[in-house]
């Protein structure tokens, strides 16, 4: 069977993402600054998470599995915030979003047996309450583990701009995006 992206963005938006677009993967851009970002752990996830650096791997092994896929779908959604210091707000969008995603590539996953997906998302795996990561045990479930676009240093602004999608999306909001690969 084959996919058709179309039939993933109607899904998307019918689950709540906001956009919805097909990407050529040679439309993306990795930047090892992005790493960098991840080395200087601002979220904390460094070195403690299956899917964030250093344990997600190099960068030019994630740019060359990237490059194995011949298209995706660019997904995003945004959440409306009381104010630019609503951090709450900022944690549930991210939560809705990533149930969004995860039901989407379950369904996808269901309904394409066998295609090979790469489902990217926004921040670190959160699958697990806990990451087995720190502890030097095996993932749990590294069927469900899903590493985040800025882990496998892309360049997500870049993205977003040539694929016609606002990066910023008016006061008051953040936005959150996910990559869905294919072949």
């Amino acid at each position: 069977m084959q996919i058709k992206p179309e039939d993933i963005m109607k899904q998307a938006l019918e689950l709540g993402v906001t956009n919805a677009v097909v990407v050529d993967v040679n439309n993306i851009e990795f930047s090892q600054e992005f790493r960098e970002l991840c080395e200087k752990n601002t979220c904390r996830q460094y070195n403690m998470n299956w899917m964030c650096p250093p344990a997600v791997g190099p960068l030019e092994v994630l740019e060359k599995r990237v490059r194995q896929y011949k298209q995706g779908v660019l997904l995003q959604t945004v959440q409306k915030l009381r104010s630019c210091f609503d951090y709450p707000g900022m944690v549930e969008g991210e939560e809705r979003h990533t149930k969004i995603i995860r039901k989407l590539v379950d369904k996808l996953k269901e309904e394409y047996k066998g295609i090979d997906f790469l489902p990217l998302n926004v921040g670190p795996c959160t699958y697990c309450p806990r990451c087995t990561y720190p502890e030097g045990k095996p993932c749990r479930f590294p069927e469900k583990a899903m590493a985040s676009v800025e882990a496998y240093g892309i360049n997500v602004m870049s993205l977003t701009r040539k694929c016609d999608i606002p990066y910023y999306n008016g006061e008051n909001t953040v936005s959150y995006v996910a990559l869905i690969l294919f072949n």
